[in-house]
């Protein structure tokens, strides 16, 4: 049995940005992914993971990112990473890109967190109120970018006194091997857990009994 215990009923999921720009081929960011996907798993292991969170009957929170042509134009500070999403034209609002990929989409009964545009989740939207609302402690949090989103979310969701699980083969960095290696080490220190997917669905189903 794992040494990772969680409260039944308590326990959710939130996938950040599976949109079709990073996961569908044919999107504007996969070309800088694929590669660290196919060493990963990364896109089968988060078609796991959610089947594993609806088959235990977990909350299910979707945190979209997307932008308006007003956000690529008005904006006065800039940064490096807006910088990437803007000169890219990433998440137009709208657009196929900044739609669900078809196999991470919700379902009818899960909850979409109102669009993020920067990388704290927790800090931007209305995931806090809805992570309460559903009754959740402990927070599981897969996607992209590691190194970013999940990363920023999070430590935010740590330090509002949430439970935080991170992954280690559910996300991906930028930067490839290094910084994927340097981000592993870090969420440690950030998190509760830090596991497998296999390793976290193992753990809620043990917790269950």
């Amino acid at each position: 049995m794992s040494a990772h215990r969680y409260v039944p009923g308590r326990v959710g999921l939130l996938l950040i940005d599976t949109m079709n720009d990073v996961f569908s081929e044919d999107g504007k960011a996969y070309l800088t992914f694929k590669e660290e996907f196919e060493r990963i798993g990364t896109f089968e292991n988060l078609k796991r993971l959610l089947a594993g969170a609806r088959e235990q009957g977990f909350p299910v929170f979707f945190a979209p990112m997307s932008y308006t042509e007003a956000d690529y134009t008005s904006w006065k500070h800039v940064s490096g990473v807006h910088h990437e999403m803007f000169d890219n034209r990433l998440f137009v609002e709208g657009s196929w890109g900044a739609e669900f990929h078809p196999e991470l989409s919700p379902q009818d009964d899960e909850i979409v967190i109102t669009p993020h545009k920067n990388i704290d989740v927790l800090a931007n939207t209305d995931l806090e109120v809805q992570l309460r609302q559903h009754n959740t402690e402990y927070i599981a949090i897969a996607g992209m970018v590691g190194t970013m989103c999940v990363e920023s979310t999070a430590r935010s969701c740590m330090e509002h006194g949430f439970h935080v699980t991170t992954f280690t083969d559910a996300t991906a960095a930028v930067g490839g091997r290094d910084a994927y290696d340097a981000m592993i080490l870090r969420y440690p220190f950030i998190s509760h857990a830090t596991l497998t997917v296999d390793e976290f669905l193992t753990a809620t189903r043990a917790s269950a009994t």
